[in-house]
């Protein structure tokens, strides 16, 4: 296969695979490239649909790696990282198979896509609450509620413009993924730093929302006098 036809056929694929949405975060481009590569590849029998349910058993796995961490040793937090990748494939390819194969249920795989992210979010935070110790735990409630927040103002933002994106600028659910297993990694090195690292990234998360918050606002306002 020549060069040109390569390019071609990559270039086709993204634009059936993400003609859904707008992504703007840094591991975009490495991102689609790794999942263009893996579309083809996924066996006939394996739908949408078990990919989503894949994805939120990687959550899962993350909540009992937080479990076995809690009352057996650290270590467990390695499983947490397997789960993360399981619930990135799942999460990342089961939308972008529905294009690929040219069978989306639009309406049906977005609200399936936000109630799968909204349990594979409780699975992580439960399981921190049950890690986390000396009164720590608030910080697990605070990620959920903030990643919720998060979630509200995706909807809300499609909402007003018509364009669906995952991202806050330049950070999305896969660069979270990424710091949450940095997080786990440093963890099992220096046992006790998950309470300040957890809670800076929720702090990061609640000035990101704030942020995106207020241009949603103008946004919205922006549209009433356009409509006026």
């Amino acid at each position: 296969m020549g060069k040109e036809t390569q390019v071609e056929e990559y270039t086709a694929i993204v634009q059936r695979a993400f003609s859904d949405r707008k992504r703007t975060n840094i591991l975009k481009k490495a991102e689609q490239l790794t999942i263009v590569f893996l579309l083809p590849k996924v066996p006939e029998f394996i739908s949408p649909n078990v990919l989503t349910l894949i994805g939120t058993l990687g959550s899962g796995l993350i909540f009992l790696a937080f479990v076995l961490g809690a009352y057996l040793t650290d270590w467990y937090l390695l499983l947490a990282i397997v789960g993360l990748i399981i619930n990135w494939l799942g999460d990342s390819l089961d939308g972008r198979l529905a294009y690929y194969r040219n069978i989306p249920r639009r309406w049906y795989g977005f609200a399936l896509d936000i109630i799968a992210d909204w349990i594979g979010i409780v699975f992580i935070g439960f399981g921190y609450y049950i890690y986390a110790k000396n009164g720590t735990q608030i910080v697990a409630f605070a990620f959920v509620a903030l990643y919720g927040w998060s979630i509200i103002i995706s909807q809300l933002r499609y909402k007003i413009t018509n364009e669906y994106s995952i991202d806050s600028g330049f950070v999305g659910p896969t660069e979270l993924r990424f710091i949450i297993a940095l997080i786990l990694i440093i963890e099992i090195l220096f046992h006790g730093s998950i309470t300040y690292l957890a809670g800076l990234i929720t702090i990061i998360l609640f000035v990101i929302n704030t942020i995106d918050s207020v241009r949603l606002l103008k946004l919205g306002d922006l549209r009433d006098k356009n409509q006026d």
